[in-house]
C-alpha cells in the first residue's frame, strides 16, 4: 500500500492518534449515523451499533500505532466497511439465521474494502495476540511487559529484581510459551490463511 497516494481524510486517522476531541466528534457526527441505520437494519440495535463504532475506533488507532496506517482512500468508506464486517462477524458469532443483508453501498474491490480487510485482520490478530497473553502466568506477563516498555534487557532486570541471564532465559521460554498458545488456537490458522 505504499505505492498509493494518502488519502485528505488521514487527518481523521491523525486525529484519533492525537485523541482530537473535534475530529472524534466529526466521526460520530458524520459517520456514526450510516452505522447506526445500516445495523438497525440487519438484527441490531443502537447499543450495539455504538459498540460496534467502539470497536472500530479502537482497532483501527491501534493499527495506526503499531502499523502507521496511511489512509488511501475516503474514511466514510474504511469506517463504514470495518463497521460492516465487525457487526457480520458478531451476527455469525451469535448464529442468527436469518440476517437481511444491505448490499450495495459501496463498490466492490476498491481501496476501501482492501484497506479495511486489512485492518479487520490486524485487529483479529491482535484479539488473538492479547487473548493468548492474557493466559500466560504472572511471572511471564510482568517480564514481557517490562521489555515492552524498557528496551534494555539489564534494565529490566534490574527492574524486575533478577539476573540479566535470569531475564534473558525467562523472556525466551515466556515467548515460547504464548508463540505455542497462539498457534495452537484454531483461530491461528483461519488468520493464516
Amino acid at each position: 500500500m505504499s505505492d498509493k497516494k494518502k488519502h485528505e481524510d488521514q487527518k481523521y486517522i491523525d486525529g484519533l492518534l492525537q485523541n482530537n476531541s473535534f475530529i472524534i466528534e466529526a466521526i460520530y457526527e458524520k459517520f456514526a449515523p450510516k452505522v447506526i441505520n445500516y445495523i438497525r437494519q440487519n438484527s441490531g440495535d443502537s447499543d450495539q451499533a455504538q459498540d460496534i463504532i467502539q470497536e472500530t475506533l479502537i482497532t483501527i488507532y491501534n493499527q495506526s500505532t503499531e502499523k502507521k496506517l496511511k489512509l488511501t482512500c475516503p474514511f466514510d468508506a474504511y469506517f463504514f466497511l470495518l463497521c460492516k464486517r465487525k457487526w457480520l462477524n458478531a451476527l455469525k458469532k451469535r448464529s442468527y439465521k436469518e440476517v437481511t443483508i444491505k448490499e450495495g453501498m459501496l463498490s466492490k474491490g476498491d481501496q476501501a474494502e482492501e484497506l479495511a480487510f486489512e485492518t479487520d485482520v490486524f485487529g483479529e490478530k491482535h484479539a488473538l495476540y492479547t487473548e493468548m497473553f492474557n493466559k500466560l502466568g504472572i511471572a511471564c506477563k510482568d517480564l514481557l511487559r517490562a521489555t515492552f516498555k524498557i528496551k534494555s534487557m539489564e534494565e529490566v532486570a534490574e527492574s524486575l529484581g533478577v539476573t540479566y541471564a535470569y531475564a534473558r532465559k525467562k523472556k525466551s521460554l515466556c515467548i515460547g510459551k504464548l508463540t505455542e498458545l497462539v498457534q495452537a488456537s484454531p483461530k491461528f490458522n483461519l488468520l493464516k490463511n
